[in-house]
């Protein structure tokens, strides 16, 4: 394992600027830390969603791989020309998907987010979830990335939602959108 902090702050970013794993110098706002800051604000959220005790532990165990993932995934994002993410990431996932997914009637209507905190928060993950998708798109326009990270978030944000509505469907249902309202 590499160095441990012994000090957090170190003062170096108070210009505006940080350090990527590679050490080099880039600016706090530039795409590549946007890119990483978001997956990071995304596991955090699934951090949140894990707090919820409404969460099947087949699903908390997915989600903590999943939390595992993405630190691979920002690690990745922050090294340039480093690769973590694979196609048996995206894999698992999708297994993840179609096991959830089962279960569930078919959608007929668009689904509100909401239904219980926990779906709520699931819902909440899925957005930031599709932030950082789009980020790591706007990225790759710039700079190379590897390709299977996008995917993947493309993925997660499908699982999240499903999860959203096993969690929602647990407790007193989906919240549907009206279009009569």
């Amino acid at each position: 394992m590499g160095n441990r902090l012994s000090k957090i702050y170190t003062r170096t970013g108070d210009q505006g600027d940080t350090g990527l794993g590679d050490g080099t110098r880039v600016d706090k706002d530039s795409l590549r830390v946007e890119a990483y800051g978001s997956v990071d604000e995304l596991n955090s959220h699934i951090g949140l969603l894990l707090a919820q005790t409404a969460v099947t532990e087949n699903s908390r165990a997915t989600l903590i791989d999943i939390q595992h993932d993405l630190f691979d995934l920002g690690g990745e994002l922050c090294i340039p020309g480093h690769a973590a993410i694979s196609d048996v990431h995206i894999e698992r996932l999708e297994q993840a998907l179609d096991a959830l997914n089962a279960d569930l009637p078919a959608l007929k209507e668009f689904i509100l987010p909401g239904g219980n905190i926990a779906a709520a928060t699931a819902h909440v993950a899925r957005a930031v979830c599709r932030r950082a998708e789009r980020r790591v798109v706007s990225l790759a326009r710039q700079e190379a990335v590897n390709a299977p990270v996008i995917a993947y978030l493309n993925r997660l944000s499908d699982l999240l939602f499903v999860i959203a509505r096993v969690l929602a469907r647990a407790d007193g249902g989906e919240v549907l959108w009206r279009r009569d309202r």
